[in-house]
């Protein structure tokens, strides 16, 4: 079963809530992880303009009065959620540390530690990433890909590509790593995770020629 997006960062920020003791910080999260297991899989169906705050109350089994407790709308849940995913995205690669050049062993391990990420949330990420999904969240989690991979690229290899010319290489590489992901999600993630990473290493060689 699929980790709750956003929980392994609880200790990164500050919680909202007032509590003080560790049950009710435990029922903070478990409630939280309800209501976000029911927008999830709400919009496994739907995009989150169809789903109502009752809706997502009557998915988690949870009163109403207890979500606004953490929530103003289902607007802000789904921006809580997204908004972990990007932290904990860019945490497990590492997209803060000064970049310097990789061969293809640690860029292979760091495939597999974006896909293990993944796997490990596929539920919730499947979700985001599918059509359904704030189109707005997607422009963003595809952004921040590029511009790492294209700073990425000028610390790992030598070449002598013009700007543009890298940024079309390094938008082409992003968009086609993301398909192969979501055909990966589509197929039950038939490929272990090393070969799929793997894979990738050798689909994005051309480009740091």
């Amino acid at each position: 079963m699929n980790r709750i997006l956003g929980y392994d960062i609880e200790d990164m920020r500050k919680n909202k809530e007032n509590v003080d003791t560790p049950e009710q910080k435990r029922s903070v999260r478990r409630t939280k992880a309800a209501l976000r297991n029911g927008l999830i899989e709400l919009m496994k169906t739907r995009s989150i303009l169809r789903i109502s705050v009752k809706e997502i109350c009557d998915a988690a089994d949870i009163g109403r009065s207890t979500f606004y407790i953490h929530y103003k709308s289902q607007y802000e849940l789904l921006e809580e959620i997204e908004t972990d995913c990007l932290i904990v995205f860019e945490e497990k690669l590492h997209m803060n540390q000064p970049l310097r050049k990789f061969n293809d062993r640690e860029i292979t391990q760091k495939f597999e530690k974006m896909l293990q990420f993944i796997a490990d949330n596929s539920n919730s990420i499947q979700t985001l990433l599918n059509e359904n999904g704030d189109i707005f969240f997607q422009r963003k989690f595809i952004h921040r890909l590029i511009n790492y991979i294209k700073s990425a690229k000028n610390h790992y290899a030598d070449n002598s590509l013009k700007d543009e010319t890298s940024e079309c290489y390094s938008v082409f590489v992003v968009h086609g790593a993301i398909a192969l992901v979501q055909h990966w999600l589509n197929n039950g993630m038939h490929i272990p995770v090393s070969d799929l990473a793997k894979m990738l290493v050798i689909l994005t060689r051309e480009m740091r020629k």
